[in-house]
């Protein structure tokens, strides 16, 4: 088969490495990927969101399959345009990428099917949301309802840090639209755990667990990012909880989709929170998450591309989805001063000792080349030095042995990765 991804980040490469993996794969392209995908597929100078371009080359190319997992494309209606044009495409269509799209519908939508989540409200009028604030109970979460490349979620510890978030959002507008209208809600306490699901319409078929840290720091301190390392399998999610969170949370969202005339093909994640009274829903995405898919995807078995084809047809039941009986640590090495102010052009070394081990994987998230062809740092995440080991505590060590393989000036990572799992 002749495949096409859309998109650039670490994300892209842990599927490119999954789609690549699979024996039906004859040609892979990428648009417009990043310097470490372009080891593995062609790299084609597209724009993510230039859909015309897109499925002009897709119809130049005989593509068989495009794949996407990223949050503006498909909320923007990439999956409709592609089948419009008789292509076949994996991916959420817009009716129901509104799931993540719109954070105001989704938790509408939990409300309306009594799926698990945070007591919270609505509001499109800033006034009305600093007037709220005057009686709220603190630490409290503001949340930008739009698509704010998972950084428009403030924790707030007092009414003065939350004054100041609402202006942020609605009034200085910092991401733009998406904060417009925000959802105020109730602070959550719990272990944190990412689910990710191939769903095709009407079945789901849930993959590994995994874990993400959010904020920039060390013990989960300072600003939100879009993710420093993740790990998995979570040892906190039990078979009792998995239980539970399939009659409670999966089948309903799924259904609850279903009977909204939004029926939800493509990846859907699960944000929950272990809360003392039971999981709750923390956010949906209409997509692989970004790192988790780098820790998920190295341990999947299943041909990747069988999976996604069985999501288009509606088949997803006669698919058996297995995963290795081992563990994973994705560590992130950003660009000093991310997620706020960077320096790119970073000259990257130490990347081919990566080449020939099987264990570990380095995912390019921001890379690009110079003028030298070197590799050189383009955004403010920049890798994803993943290691597979027996058991978590060895993945740990491993992921980070390995990150101390590359250097570019002003990296930076956490240094505490999956250190919760010390605690089991």
């Amino acid at each position: 088969m002749k495949i096409l991804l859309v998109g650039g980040g670490g994300r892209e490469h842990a599927i490119a490495d999954a789609i690549i993996r699979s024996p039906r794969t004859a040609k892979l392209y990428c648009a417009p990927g990043n310097a470490g995908i372009a080891g593995i597929a062609e790299c084609v100078p597209i724009g993510t969101m230039d859909f015309p371009a897109l499925i002009s080359f897709a119809k130049e190319k005989e593509i068989d399959l495009t794949v996407c997992s990223m949050d503006d494309p498909l909320c923007a209606g990439i999956v409709d345009a592609f089948e419009a044009e008789g292509l076949r495409i994996f991916g959420t269509p817009a009716n129901a990428a509104i799931i993540e799209g719109s954070k105001a519908f989704s938790k509408d939508l939990m409300k309306k099917y009594d799926i698990p989540t945070a007591a919270y409200e609505t509001f499109d009028d800033a006034e009305k949301a600093l007037a709220y604030l005057e009686n709220a109970s603190f630490p409290i979460v503001l949340k930008a309802s739009g698509l704010a490349l998972g950084k428009g979620v403030l924790i707030c510890e007092d009414l003065s840090s939350a004054r100041d978030g609402i202006r942020e959002l609605m009034t200085d507008k910092k991401f733009g639209d998406a904060g417009s209208k925000v959802v105020i809600e109730e602070f959550m306490t719990g272990r944190e755990v990412s689910v990710l699901a191939f769903v095709d319409g009407s079945h789901y078929k849930l993959m590994t667990s995994s874990q993400d840290h959010k904020r920039q720091g060390d013990g989960d301190t300072g600003l939100n990012t879009g993710g420093m390392g993740t790990f998995s399998p979570s040892p906190f999610y039990t078979k009792e909880i998995d239980a539970w969170c399939r009659e409670n949370i999966y089948d309903r969202t799924v259904a609850a989709m279903a009977a909204e005339g939004r029926p939800f093909r493509g990846v859907l994640y699960f944000g929950l929170m272990l809360t003392p009274a039971g999981p709750r829903v923390l956010e949906f995405n209409t997509r692989f998450g970004d790192p988790e898919t780098q820790v998920v995807l190295p341990r999947m078995k299943t041909d990747i591309i069988d999976v996604m084809e069985a999501c288009i047809d509606g088949t997803l039941d006669k698919i058996s989805l297995e995963f290795a009986d081992n563990a994973a640590v994705c560590v992130v090495i950003a660009s000093g001063g991310y997620p706020e102010a960077y320096e790119k052009g970073k000259v990257i070394t130490g990347l081919d000792k990566f080449e020939g081990k099987t264990l570990y994987r380095c995912y390019h998230a921001g890379t690009s080349f110079d003028a030298d062809r070197n590799i050189v740092t383009s955004g403010g995440r920049v890798l994803g030095v993943v290691a597979i080991g027996d058991t978590l505590k060895e993945a740990r060590a491993n992921a980070y042995e390995a990150a101390g393989w590359v250097h570019f000036d002003k990296m930076y990572m956490r240094s505490d990765i999956g250190k919760a799992i010390d605690a089991v």
